[in-house]
């Protein structure tokens, strides 16, 4: 019997440029999330079915948690996102607690081109917040986005403010309104109207499309002017949009989405919430999708050290390479084979040690893309590639 040996549906493994690609883009958010002073956590990909479910059994992520059984016959499940976590990890920390995350996350729902049922997610979350804390979190955002040289837009709503308007009209089922409302991005304008009707609420969209002027004689509006003063300080703009609600019901105050032109979907997502009892706020990056918009140099900074016959001189060689923070492979013997796979890799510079070589107490170092070669000392090439 043959095993099958693709990958399942909604999962994927990434392998050389793009494995790279992903590394560069970890390696800038842990920068900036440290830059900001957020300490790292790891937490376990499995918990008990109950806590990763926890209140919010009848939000759309939850609903497509993955469930396992061990050999205890548990309720077991994979975690599909790391703020519930924060419940635990966070008890006894000194407030605020800053925290970042980087991991693997799992949804069991439908997929498509950027939407998996693994992916690897990246927060940074404040408990213990104020609208001081939601600013400096979309500067993080601005600073982050500007790196990768993403241009996108950082759209803002307060939870409080759809609250008062729904309350205002008194719709009574809030929470499923507010659903609805955020699916105005996913949906045609007609399709959502319909849903809304079900509910009493058909004229909340045409409420929501009115000017920010408009929404001055609600009290809880003073939360988005709060937070546009914040984000000036940092010089971050952002826009608001009254019809963001974000799918996640424990979100209490404000929230943010960020979209760009290249990309349907949300890139980074977040919002303010409570943990213990203990108001929070949050951001969530998403690997994949940073990946496929993100401009980033992949030019490979590798260089092959061929030893021909001088195999101890070679490793000794490379060894003084690393100690500089060069990164180098070798290879022994044939040098067609070694120089095809330069090219296959795109490695920048091939260096020989050869008898030749040894004679001149020289290295030849050959550049890739023009063919040159030139014959140099250690330092010479020390200094050349660092």
């Amino acid at each position: 019997m043959t095993t099958e040996i693709d990958t399942i549906k909604g999962f994927r493994d990434y392998t050389g440029e793009e494995a790279k690609k992903r590394e560069i883009i970890k390696k800038i958010l842990i920068k900036n999330f440290e830059l900001y002073g957020f300490e790292p956590a790891e937490t376990p990909i499995i918990e008990s079915g109950p806590f990763v479910q926890g209140e919010n059994a009848s939000d759309e992520a939850v609903s497509d948690i993955f469930r396992l059984r061990d050999k205890g016959d548990r309720n077991l499940a994979l975690r599909y996102e790391f703020t519930f976590q924060l419940k635990r990890i966070s008890k006894n920390k000194k407030m605020p607690y800053k925290r970042y995350q980087i991991g693997e996350v799992f949804r069991d729902e439908p997929t498509s081109s950027n939407r998996f049922r693994q992916f690897t997610q990246c927060d940074a979350d404040i408990i213990g917040s104020s609208a001081k804390d939601e600013a400096e979190i979309l500067a993080l955002v601005s600073k982050i986005l500007l790196e990768l040289k993403i241009p996108a837009i950082i759209n803002v709503n307060s939870r409080k403010l759809l609250n008062e308007i729904l309350d205002k009209e008194g719709i009574k089922e809030k929470e499923k309104v507010m659903k609805e409302l955020d699916k105005l991005d996913k949906l045609s304008e007609k399709e959502v109207l319909e849903n809304l009707k079900k509910y009493n609420a058909g004229n909340m969209i045409e409420i929501l499309k009115n000017k920010d002027s408009f929404f001055e004689k609600y009290g809880n509006y003073s939360e988005i002017l709060e937070l546009k003063k914040y984000c000036e300080l940092y010089g971050v703009k952002i826009n608001f949009q009254p019809n963001l609600a974000r799918g996640l019901s424990y979100y209490n105050g404000y929230v943010v989405e960020v979209k760009t032109m290249k990309m349907k979907e949300t890139i980074i997502a977040g919002g303010s919430y409570p943990v213990n009892g203990i108001q929070s706020t949050g951001i969530s990056f998403g690997i994949e999708r940073l990946s496929q918009l993100a401009l980033i140099n992949l030019e490979e900074k590798r260089v092959l050290v061929i030893s021909i016959g001088e195999d101890e001189k070679t490793v000794k060689f490379c060894e003084e390479l690393r100690k500089n923070q060069i990164s180098c492979l070798i290879m022994y013997g044939k040098i067609s084979k070694a120089l095809e796979f330069a090219n296959s890799y795109k490695l920048p510079y091939v260096i020989f040690i050869g008898e030749e070589e040894m004679k001149k107490k020289k290295f030849k170092l050959r550049d890739m893309k023009t063919g040159i070669e030139k014959l140099m000392d250690e330092k010479e090439i020390i200094d050349k590639l660092k």
